[in-house]
């Protein structure tokens, strides 16, 4: 069972359809001695992804904070697969889906100049209101026309 729901999941990834995109640069103070993107940079190159996408729903992360509504990150699974480097333009998309209480961002960044996978994360997001697990029917709302 746990095979096929895996399956499932790796079929879902291989053909799945993005909801919303941005395009970024790596800037130089993000690379390493390397001189390729540190890895943590990743996440908040993710994480800015996340937050546009809300942006263009009219979600102000800030406002539901002042109604006692807080998405918080529960678990991230990260894939690094080619290096980006200092300039690279890249192009960073999502997509979503909602398993009860739980939201899930499937994220991926390609490189601009020739599309390549650089970076895969599975975010999974709950919500907390009023400081205790609950669902959210505002964020069910903003994510209607996606989940």
């Amino acid at each position: 069972m746990y095979y096929l729901r895996n399956l499932g999941f790796y079929y879902y990834l291989c053909n799945m359809k993005y909801v919303f995109e941005t395009r970024m640069a790596v800037r130089d103070y993000e690379c390493d001695i390397e001189g390729i993107v540190n890895n943590a940079n990743y996440l908040h190159y993710a994480e800015h992804t996340r937050h546009l996408f809300l942006r263009s729903l009219g979600v102000s992360f800030a406002k539901f904070h002042e109604q006692g509504i807080d998405a918080v990150v529960h678990s991230m699974k990260l894939q690094y697969k080619v290096p980006l480097r200092c300039d690279d333009e890249f192009v960073s998309r999502l997509n979503l889906k909602k398993d009860g209480f739980r939201y899930w961002f499937y994220q991926d960044i390609y490189r601009a100049s020739d599309e390549k996978l650089c970076f895969r994360a599975t975010v999974e997001l709950v919500c907390l209101v009023n400081g205790q697990l609950a669902p959210s029917p505002e964020y069910d709302e903003a994510f209607k026309d996606y989940i």
